[in-house]
């Protein structure tokens, strides 16, 4: 099962991760976020899957600005010291949903270490003004690890989203050098505390392929998730967004996520989503649908042990 991990990056893309790009689509939707002075970690992050999920329309939400406090080197999102948190992003997120017509909202953040509760009071207010202007719509929040501060994390998970999400991205071995500020061992206490605070959200993590791993420390990730109690686990293929990111160590063929895919189910997780686009919130609202959840959470769209109607 070891897998030996190639001397020289690999310097072609191969064909199965070749996407068009509809820039008319593009344009529109870029057009549409910056009138609300709004990012997208689709946009921050070069996610291949934008034209897809632009036309849609979806989008993932990128709150607390556009620039991160840690340096992590898979990321093109921008680093360095950020801006002041706008009081209005919450609103201007709910806004601009509402005008986009999404009936799923996803949110994520840049990491702020500056915050003295790393923003998790931010993802509040943002479910509060979606739950304000689109009563009827669910929410994924893919939050980072707020220096694996539980009461932090209980400030998001009290407001009941659908999805909570926390990515692992990497095996244990790489963090030192892809997530130097971070560590598997916290995110992974995240995980295991959100699956115990409640079971009324979906808790998902996901996490990434080539960038030196081998399929023993996959299964060994596989397992730590797992032991976490994660519901849904995903696996995509690491593309370099940029030259100053870290290079791709392999190109992992198609065959490889179904084996993965399999190999995570049998050992317990409920739903692994493996593929070699697939990103941790892509198409997140069909996991609502495979848990039960769509029906039922039109009714359950408070904070915790708050009932909300909504139309239809």
């Amino acid at each position: 099962m070891n897998q030996m991990i190639p001397d020289e990056p690999p310097k072609r893309l191969p064909s199965w991760l070749k996407r068009s790009r509809d820039q008319e689509t593009l344009r529109n939707m870029k057009k549409c976020l910056r009138q609300a002075a709004l990012s997208t970690v689709c946009e921050e992050a070069r996610c291949p899957n934008i034209c897809e999920c632009f036309s849609l329309p979806t989008a993932t939400f990128l709150i607390l600005g556009d620039t991160c406090t840690r340096s992590c080197s898979f990321c093109s999102v921008k680093k360095g010291v950020p801006e002041d948190p706008n009081p209005d992003e919450p609103e201007h997120v709910a806004l601009t949903a509402a005008a986009l017509g999404l009936n799923h909202v996803v949110i994520t953040s840049v990491t702020r270490d500056d915050l003295p509760d790393g923003g998790a009071s931010a993802f509040v207010r943002t479910m509060g003004a979606l739950r304000e202007v689109l009563p009827a719509a669910t929410i994924d929040v893919l939050t980072p690890d707020f220096s694996g501060n539980m009461n932090h994390l209980d400030m998001v998970l009290e407001q009941n989203p659908q999805i909570f999400s926390h990515d692992v991205e990497t095996i244990s071995r790489q963090y030192p050098h892809v997530r130097p500020r971070a560590r598997l061992k916290t995110s992974l206490s995240l995980l295991t505390h959100a699956k115990k605070f409640s079971g009324d959200f979906i808790v998902k993590s996901g996490f990434m392929v080539g960038l030196g791993e081998t399929e023993e420390e996959i299964l060994e990730l596989l397992e730590h998730l797992r032991d976490a109690s994660c519901d849904v686990v995903t696996i995509g293929q690491y593309l370099q967004p940029t030259r100053l990111n870290t290079p791709v160590a392999r190109f992992w063929e198609p065959h490889y996520f179904e084996r993965w895919k399999d190999l995570g189910e049998s050992l317990g997780l409920p739903v692994v989503l493996a593929g070699p686009l697939v990103r941790s919130s892509y198409r997140s609202h069909e996991l609502l649908d495979r848990f039960g959840l769509l029906k039922t959470s039109r009714n359950s769209l408070g904070p915790k042990g708050n009932t909300m109607n909504s139309p239809g």
